[in-house]
Parts: structure tokens; C-alpha cells; sequence
């Protein structure tokens, strides 16, 4: 590739734009350009005190591990499965903030990035580069860094809506060929599949969807084969929506914001994913900021957000970031998207989860345990499903809401529920 304003040069020569004290920004989810990450991992010895921030990379974290950690310091958005240990050590640390609202850290100066580290499609002829499949917070990120470093790359698919960025703003790049990161779609459990089953009994004809990767989000969307005029509006997609956009389901015909498209931050997923986004004009790939902002998720109609829980609390208290005081995973957007589909015209925000954990505990429990994170609160939750149904919470008082989320409980642990639920409400 050769594009006479665009700097080529080794990985090494361009991470040697870091220095000591710097905050460096990594892209992340399928587009983690993790040969940039592991080159300046590489020059530990001569650095210290350099600030990483991110919301959730693929790949191994080696900036988190012994020797590299003695020179990087992580404040993440989010706390993915590579960083859950380093998080925990003196290396790591969680910022708790609503996805919709990362992009003001980098636009308000309260986190100045001074290098961005971002992997892009090769420029187009008019020197474009796509930001592929991640646009979420890295669209801020390059507009605000003092200093842009790309690792451009063939396979990354081009997107369409407002992930792109000029040659002209990429201070140094790399040159790689491989593919980015891809997920393994698995089958639902029985268990899941009946969940899925019982949100899709939710899910009106017309509406417009928000969900997650994962077995439920899956197991939901497969049953909807039936229904008609679906749209999305999300966060996220991985492979699940694909059949349902092939058999005319998804039209986005109902929406009010952007009818017609698909629109997203990000999406993860397997390689038949990437192909589909590849130069696809039904995909609209916006910021966090966009997606994520409550006014404009409200105003489509019959928004219905899917979002799961670590736990929730006889009184409707959904904890889904943290494990007491283990931070699990991160706040992301299920708030952003909680709220703007209650305040949607027929919108419904559910919380879908098994009744047990993978060990037999009970999800609805008396109390969240010590610590636990509140991400969505009571006042936010309207619909829970498990395997066993469907409850409304909404408008209900203390002791309706501990009876109603009993029903829905695994029928091994309603008992004990029962009996904390008559200790504390007298029922």
C-alpha cells in the first residue's frame, strides 16, 4: 500500500511515539490491534507510569502481566475476561460510567487522551479509513488525541455511518494482514432456549430491538420468526440477527431514528458477521454517544431493550457488573437503554436471566450480596423473565414485587425466599 501522506513505518518506530506519564486510548472488541498493544508492551523497561484506557479488548492483556505491568497502569470502562485478574492487582482499575456518557471524559478534557492506538481498513481513493467494526468510543478518542497511531489492515471490513477517519489525522501507521477478532456462536441451553422463548412472547410486531452477544440474546432472536417490521437500534449485534434480516423480518421499516437501517457502535461476532457489514448500507455504525443517548433511543417506537443480571433483589435491585465486591464485568450501557425504552412509546426494558447460577444459587435473592453494584435500580425495572415466566414490576409495590419475582424463581429455592420475604414484609 502506498499513499503519499500516509507515514508506514515499523511497529517498533511507532510505538516509540509513547512516553512516560502518557494516557493511551486502545481500540477494542473485533478491531483490538493488538500488534501496536504487544510492540509497546515490548519497551517496559524504558517506560512508566503509562495510562491505558479502554472499554473491553480480545486478546491477551500482556500490558496486565508480569514484567509489562511494572510500566502500564489500565483504568478500563469495562472489565473483560483478559483484564478481571489484572483489575484486582495494583495494575488496574474500573471506571464505573454509562457507556453513552464515555465520550465526555475525552471531549471535556477529564481524561485527555494523548495517543490513540486503532486498527482501519486501507484508505479508500479519496483517503478515507474505516474504523470497522468499532466505532463506540474510538470515534471521540481519535478526534480528541493529541497523537493517532493505526495498524491498517485488509481484512477489516468497511462500514458505513461515521467511522471513519482521514489519512491525513493518522500520525503513524502499521502495516498488518490478519483476521480480526472473531466470537464462537454456541447453542442455548435448554434453559436458555425457554428464556429465549419467553422474551420473544414479549416482543411485538413493529418493535425495535436492543440485545447483547450471548446464548439468551440468541435464543431470543431465533424465536422470532414469525413476527414482522422489526427493527434495530443498539449498542451491539453479533450473528443472531442475520437469518432474520435474510428472511425479511428486520426492515427497520417501523423506526423512527434512522428507518430503515441497522444501527449500532460495534458488533462481534464470527467471520460471516464481518462479511455482512462489509460496505452494507442497511448497517449505520454510530458513536456510543449516539446510540447510547437515552432522548434518541426513546423515540423509536415499541424500543424493547433485552439486558441480563448477576442478580436481583426481592425488591426489583438488578446487579449486573459485579459479584458483591468482585468487579465482573462494567456498567455499559444496560442503563442507557433500560431507560430509554420505558420512556419509548409501548417500549418494554427486560431484564432476562437464568433463575441459577451455573452452581445452583439462586439469582433472586433477598438481598444483593455485600458490595454488590446497583446498575439498573427499582425504580428502572419493569419486566424480569427467567425459565419459569414473565413478571412486571412496574407499579408494583415492595411486597408485590418480592411475590411476583418468587413465582419466577427456580422452585428449589422459593421456600427461603418465601420465608425472607414474610421476615422482612411481613406478607
Amino acid at each position: 500500500m502506498n499513499h503519499k501522506n500516509l507515514k508506514i513505518v515499523s511497529s517498533q518506530e511507532a510505538v516509540s511515539t509513547i512516553r512516560s506519564g502518557d494516557r493511551v486510548f486502545f481500540q477494542g472488541a473485533a478491531m483490538t490491534p493488538n500488534v501496536l498493544i504487544n510492540s509497546l508492551c515490548e519497551r517496559y523497561s524504558d517506560l512508566k507510569n503509562v495510562e491505558i484506557v479502554q472499554i473491553h479488548t480480545h486478546g491477551e492483556a500482556k500490558y496486565l502481566e508480569v514484567p509489562y505491568n511494572e510500566a502500564f497502569h489500565l483504568n478500563t470502562f469495562f472489565v473483560g475476561g483478559n483484564v478481571r485478574k489484572g483489575v484486582h492487582s495494583p495494575y488496574g482499575d474500573y471506571v464505573p460510567v454509562f457507556l453513552s456518557e464515555i465520550h465526555w471524559l475525552f471531549r471535556r478534557s477529564i481524561l485527555p487522551l494523548d495517543v490513540a492506538f486503532i486498527q482501519v481498513s486501507p484508505p479508500d481513493r479519496h483517503g478515507y479509513c474505516s474504523l470497522g467494526a468499532s466505532v463506540d468510543i474510538t470515534l471521540p478518542a481519535i478526534l480528541t488525541a493529541k497523537k493517532v497511531v493505526a495498524q491498517i489492515n485488509p481484512k477489516v471490513p468497511r462500514t458505513h455511518g461515521d467511522g471513519i477517519i482521514h489519512i491525513k489525522n493518522i500520525d503513524l501507521a502499521i502495516e498488518v494482514d490478519e483476521p480480526i477478532h472473531a466470537s464462537i456462536i454456541e447453542s442455548p441451553t435448554e434453559v436458555e432456549a425457554i428464556i429465549g422463548k419467553n422474551v420473544a412472547g414479549l416482543i411485538e410486531d413493529g418493535a425495535t430491538l436492543q440485545m447483547g452477544i450471548g446464548n439468551i440474546p440468541n435464543a431470543v432472536l431465533s424465536n422470532l420468526t414469525n413476527h414482522k417490521r422489526l427493527g434495530i437500534h443498539t449498542e451491539m449485534f453479533s450473528d443472531g440477527i442475520l437469518p432474520l434480516v435474510e428472511k425479511g423480518i428486520i426492515t427497520g421499516e417501523n423506526k423512527e431514528i434512522k428507518t430503515g437501517k441497522i444501527v449500532t457502535c460495534f458488533a462481534m461476532g464470527t467471520q460471516k458477521l464481518y462479511d455482512f457489514i462489509d460496505d452494507n448500507p442497511i448497517v449505520h455504525f454510530k458513536e456510543a454517544g449516539y446510540t447510547n443517548d437515552t432522548a434518541i433511543i426513546r423515540r423509536n417506537p415499541k424500543m424493547t431493550a433485552i439486558n441480563s443480571a448477576i442478580e436481583i433483589d426481592l425488591t426489583g435491585q438488578v446487579c449486573a457488573d459485579s459479584i458483591g465486591t468482585y468487579q465482573y464485568s462494567g456498567v455499559g450501557g444496560q442503563m442507557d437503554f433500560i431507560r430509554g425504552a420505558s420512556l419509548s412509546p409501548g417500549g418494554k426494558p427486560i431484564i432476562a436471566m437464568p433463575s441459577v447460577t451455573n452452581k445452583g444459587i439462586s439469582k433472586i435473592t433477598p438481598f444483593l450480596k455485600e458490595g454488590a453494584s446497583v446498575t439498573t435500580t427499582r425504580a428502572h425495572v419493569h419486566y424480569v423473565a427467567t425459565e419459569y415466566g414473565v413478571v412486571n414490576l412496574f407499579g408494583k409495590g415492595l411486597e408485590q414485587r418480592a411475590k411476583a419475582l418468587i413465582t419466577i424463581a427456580h422452585p428449589d429455592h422459593r421456600e427461603a425466599l418465601e420465608r425472607e420475604a414474610n421476615k422482612r414484609f411481613r406478607i
